[in-house]
């Protein structure tokens, strides 16, 4: 089942703008002190029909919402089994990350890498709110997202569907960098930030892989990791 759809309420110039050029803003609102430096986002919006709204203050879910909000039509997100095609695929599972700014960041670095699809847990998982959306700085408007009820889950029915689960996890045996499974369709699943992929999920990935690194540093943060892998896929591919 698809959910009704994401990024209904946005901050952030990069995000607006991006919500903008898609078509899908209702409500501008822009605070005065900044309606110099946004004038031409402000004729945009008026040009294309868009309801513009002007505060002394915008009281902002992000702590710098850049003097603009927006109000969205939402973005709608497609069934687990959509991201079976285009062949060959290339997933992304994020497994219970906690971080709205990870999860914005891994979107912007998945559009970058061709990444074809994000699997998003719809529990005990960072909303994609305002604050994901602009860390992505547009990069939702580009990518299909799915919200599922479980990581474990996700990964079972896209195995199903002809993709390799390949999980990331320090303790993983085989490197990532230099994988030939890459190439193959796959799903990437990234683990929460400190504690990493959970049982149930590394039990159902085919292949624990690693990011190799210098002694003494024991993790990577979540988006970085991710972004290694997912451009790992695009090297692998020849991208």
């Amino acid at each position: 089942m698809a959910y009704a759809g994401i990024g209904a309420e946005l901050e952030g110039v990069h995000a607006v703008a991006a919500a903008l050029d898609a078509g899908r803003v209702e409500v501008l609102t822009v605070e005065t002190a900044r309606l110099k430096n946004l004038a031409d986002l402000v004729s945009h919006a008026r040009d294309l029909g868009v309801v513009v709204e002007i505060v002394d203050k915008i009281a902002g879910v992000t702590a710098v919402p850049q003097g603009v909000s927006a109000r969205a039509r939402p973005i709608r997100t497609v069934p687990i089994g959509d991201l079976a095609d285009p062949s060959p695929a290339a997933v992304v599972i994020l497994d219970h990350l906690h971080d709205p700014h990870n999860v914005g960041a891994i979107a912007r670095s998945a559009v970058a890498a061709g990444i074809t699809g994000l699997v998003v847990p719809d529990r005990r998982s960072a909303p994609l709110g305002p604050t994901a959306f602009k860390a992505a700085a547009g990069a939702f408007e580009q990518l299909r997202v799915c919200i599922h009820p479980s990581s474990a889950d996700a990964v079972v029915r896209l195995k199903a569907a002809g993709l390799w689960a390949v999980g990331l996890s320090a303790a993983g045996d085989t490197p990532i960098f230099g994988f030939d499974l890459l190439t193959e369709p796959v799903a990437i699943v990234i683990g929460a930030e400190g504690r990493g992929l959970s049982r149930l999920v590394s039990e159902r990935c085919d292949v624990l892989t690693y990011i190799p690194m210098a002694t003494g540093i024991e993790s990577l943060n979540a988006s970085t990791a991710a972004t290694l892998a997912m451009f790992e896929v695009a090297r692998a591919r020849g991208q």
